[in-house]
């Protein structure tokens, strides 16, 4: 859903071949000493813990301080809070003139609370984790006055590097056994109750980010997220929760654009990335994925709200042992469209839904027949090869009976059974396209030419959004 800004921010502050991945580890920092004595964050629940020293290192060749958390009072035994630690040595690399480097060093876990990072900064900031840095123990050791939908958020920053060697431990386990989750109600019901859960790491409003190198594990929620952001280059990842962790999408990305997401091996209780309204400039290249719910644009168009989605290309990845493949997902009722979009040279292994459309999106059983839609258009199927669990076909384009789909197009598509011998018919509803080339199964629903609705459609107003 889209909230209007104003709702968004009041959230943020109320509380198939296998390509080879370049693991570089990232040069760990000589432990440093400096201090501030105050946070602008926020005032600190208590005294600010005192430095043993003010100094700080320089390195004389590339004129960048190092900002070693532990010259600030953090501790790195993984029970002591070292939040204000963080902050204060946040505030010192953010104030700082020429870029600086805040390290977290390696050998170390530093539990820290819930806590907005806020810029913007005078000059870029190297965010390095060498260690290891966590959250509180479950819902029980959350902070009555803290948010439950997020840990760490970067906010308004301009030029930042979250990289490293480190980990990012979110301490989901107790989080996903809440009563609340459908996984772990009785007799398959949840149980009513609030049933917040933090997104791991969350940037919003931020502008030339870089997270390259890290472990980002076991998150509450979402692992990464980025809201109203640009220029963002995710690289070198390695995200992984349970299969059954519930809602764990590994990187999701709303009103986002220019995102470069490479190299990466996601495993998680969700979508390895979901992408969200008002994307566009997408670029997803060499991700291993699985076991998860694939990689998906939408849902969309929950209740009626319009969402624009334009220039999204998933190439080179392998999709292993998950619900879906590629997916695009959107709800009766919405506004808005999805365009100009290819997934090219993806291997698919034992999974259940290779390739599916579904503009009848829903959670229950009870949503209701509407006739505006999301309009899907544009979409390319290119060298998608694999395996697929034959619970379900291996291709599905459920379309809307008011908004078809349109110039859907297969080429080199070739999609068998991991075990029966028959190959199934693919499922098409409203699904206009072609087949360049004579896929496997044959997609022979495919209705020729274009709709009319489509030829009088404009896009729901997106155009603006997608240059503006």
């Amino acid at each position: 859903m889209i909230l209007p800004r104003i709702l968004i921010l009041v959230c943020l502050f109320s509380s198939c071949v296998s390509f080879p991945l370049i693991q570089d580890k990232l040069n760990s920092y000589t432990k440093q000493k400096h201090l501030r004595t105050i946070s602008r964050i926020s005032l600190p629940p208590d005294p600010a813990p005192e430095a043993v020293s003010p100094s700080y290192n320089v390195d004389s060749a590339s004129n960048i301080t190092t900002f070693n958390v532990q010259s600030f009072g953090a501790i790195g035994d993984g029970v002591t809070d070292d939040t204000q630690a963080f902050k204060m040595a946040w505030d010192t690399a953010c104030l700082a003139e020429k870029s600086g480097i805040l390290l977290v060093p390696e050998g170390y876990s530093f539990m820290i609370q819930s806590t907005i990072f806020t810029g913007p900064c005078k000059s870029g900031i190297t965010f390095q984790i060498d260690g290891t840095i966590m959250p509180p123990d479950g819902p029980d050791s959350w902070p009555i006055k803290s948010s439950k939908k997020q840990w760490l958020v970067f906010y308004r920053i301009d030029g930042m590097s979250l990289q490293g060697g480190g980990v990012i431990d979110g301490r989901g386990e107790k989080w996903w056994n809440l009563p609340c989750k459908p996984h772990k109600a009785p007799n398959g019901k949840t149980l009513p109750s609030v049933c917040d859960s933090p997104v791991a790491i969350r940037f919003f409003m931020s502008s030339n980010l870089t997270v390259r190198g890290l472990i980002v594990k076991n998150s509450p929620k979402f692992h990464l997220r980025f809201d109203v952001c640009q220029y963002v280059d995710i690289e070198l990842l390695n995200i992984n929760s349970p299969a059954q962790s519930p809602n764990t999408d590994g990187i999701h990305i709303e009103n986002t654009k220019n995102v470069k997401i490479y190299n990466s091996v996601i495993s998680n209780g969700d979508d390895c990335v979901s992408i969200g309204a008002g994307c566009y400039n997408v670029d997803i290249r060499n991700i291993t994925c699985g076991p998860s719910h694939g990689i998906s644009i939408g849902s969309l168009g929950i209740r009626n709200s319009q969402a624009c989605v334009s220039n999204i290309t998933v190439s080179d990845s392998v999709i292993r042992h998950s619900d879906n493949g590629v997916r695009i997902k959107t709800w009766q009722g919405g506004l808005g469209s999805v365009s100009k979009v290819t997934f090219h040279n993806i291997y698919m292994d034992t999974v259940r839904n290779p390739i599916i459309i579904d503009q009848y999106y829903c959670l229950t059983k009870n949503c209701p027949n509407q006739t505006s839609a999301v309009t899907i258009s544009d979409i390319l199927y290119s060298n998608i090869k694999g395996t697929y669990d034959v619970r379900s076909p291996p291709m599905r384009f459920a379309c809307s009976d008011s908004l078809p789909c349109a110039n859907l197009t297969l080429s080199e598509v070739e999609l068998l059974p991991i075990k029966a011998k028959v190959v199934s018919n693919p499922f098409c509803w409203n699904a206009y396209g072609t087949m360049q080339t004579l896929t496997i199964p044959p997609v022979f629903c495919l209705l020729d030419g274009i709709p009319q609705s489509m030829q009088q459609n404009d896009s729901a107003g997106c155009q603006t959004t997608w240059t503006g």
